[in-house]
């Protein structure tokens, strides 16, 4: 998804030079090239996506960006010269802040129309599609990581529909545009920042696979590839499992899949508990223990007692050593929907900080697997 932000913290020299290492040794982060329309990979010569039209602004009359220069070149990323001919050539995106705007207050949130949204045919016949030709790669990886087949399939059908929507901004303007140009915001200070650690991973990847910056493309945020990675956590999380010597998340599913599932199991994916199961409050809505166990975050909490005292599971097959968490899905004027969600299900939204997304990605990846197994 798009409006993903993922943690990240500042990058020193000593990651940019364990980096190096790395692509010395084996592995570099490939700057990604056109998708590759048939399952046979080649390698061709990497280019950067046409410049995109000039803008008024100019990176180099922010004095955040000459600051940021100098913290380059103390970490050994860019020298003087190559930073100001990055910010030369980076350009301006005035529509990229337009997209990053939250949405207008006032409306509100409904489950049931998200929902409509991402559990559509189109996504389960891909879904399908992918699975069948990436079996061997999701049971690998379910094996090593731990993660369920359908729990891969279902992120990467919501987060890009397979590879079809994986954005076509060059991710070096996105970046920069919000690093030093973020809109006014509350929380302004806060995601500039976060953008400037992105935009410095982004330059980090670059140096380590001796690519231009501006090869990189993606969504209006600077996500990348079929799983929509953010550049710092491609460095974190992101693995070679098609075992080429280069991570590719625009054209191999298989570092796609791998890379999900090694996010997945850092962020705290148990094996072999369940996701989420329905349930029924067992006190009004507006009872200080509902709110409570609402207000508790994006967090499993509870014990199985705890949470039975307040919401009504819909199964006995449910485990009772695990803790749980009060899952509220509103749907506008319609009665909101409650769900119990196990840690797997916090896992989800380490990925994308929502419960609207992390049962999307569980209730799509569930109806594929139902109909696979018809």
């Amino acid at each position: 998804m798009n409006n993903k932000f993922r943690t990240c913290s500042r990058y020193s020299a000593k990651l940019f030079a364990a980096g190096m290492l790395l692509v010395a040794g084996a592995t570099a982060i490939h700057a990604p090239a056109a998708a590759a329309k048939t399952k046979t990979k080649k390698t061709v010569p990497q280019q950067a996506p046409a410049t995109p039209v000039a803008s008024s602004v100019r990176f180099s009359d922010f004095n955040d960006v000459k600051v940021f220069i100098q913290e380059l070149q103390a970490k050994h990323i860019l020298d003087e010269a190559a930073a100001n001919r990055f910010f030369s050539e980076a350009v301006h995106l005035e529509k990229v802040k337009q997209l990053i705007k939250p949405a207008p207050a006032g409306k509100p949130k409904n489950w049931q129309a998200y929902r409509s949204r991402f559990i559509e045919s189109i996504r389960i016949e891909k879904g399908l599609r992918f699975w069948e030709e990436n079996e061997a790669t999701l049971a690998r990886a379910e094996a090593e990581f731990g993660i369920p087949q359908e729990i891969i399939v279902g992120l990467i059908g919501i987060e890009t529909l397979y590879g079809r929507n994986t954005g076509n901004f060059r991710v070096a303007d996105a970046l920069a545009t919000l690093a030093f140009d973020y809109p006014e915001t509350p929380n302004k200070e806060a995601r500039q920042r976060f953008f400037r650690d992105e935009l410095e991973a982004l330059l980090v990847m670059a140096q380590q696979s001796q690519s231009d910056p501006f090869a990189y493309k993606g969504s209006y945020a600077g996500a990348i590839g079929l799983p929509q990675f953010m550049p710092g956590s491609i460095l974190r999380y992101a693995v070679d499992y098609d075992r080429d010597g280069k991570i590719d998340l625009a054209n191999s599913p298989a570092d796609a899949i791998g890379s999900v599932a090694n996010y997945l199991a850092k962020h705290g994916w148990k094996k072999s508990i369940p996701v989420a199961f329905p349930a029924a409050l067992l006190l009004p809505q507006d009872h200080p223990s509902i709110k409570e166990a609402i207000d508790r975050g994006l967090k499993a909490t509870f014990s199985y007692d705890q949470i039975s005292a307040i919401a009504g599971i819909s199964t006995r097959d449910i485990p009772v050593q695990i803790s749980y968490g009060l899952i509220d899905l509103q749907n506008g004027s319609a009665p909101d929907e409650f769900w119990v969600g196990t840690e797997n299900f916090y896992a989800i939204t380490q990925y994308n900080r929502s419960y609207f997304y992390a049962m999307s990605v569980y209730e799509l990846g569930r109806i594929i697997k139902i109909t696979k197994e018809k």
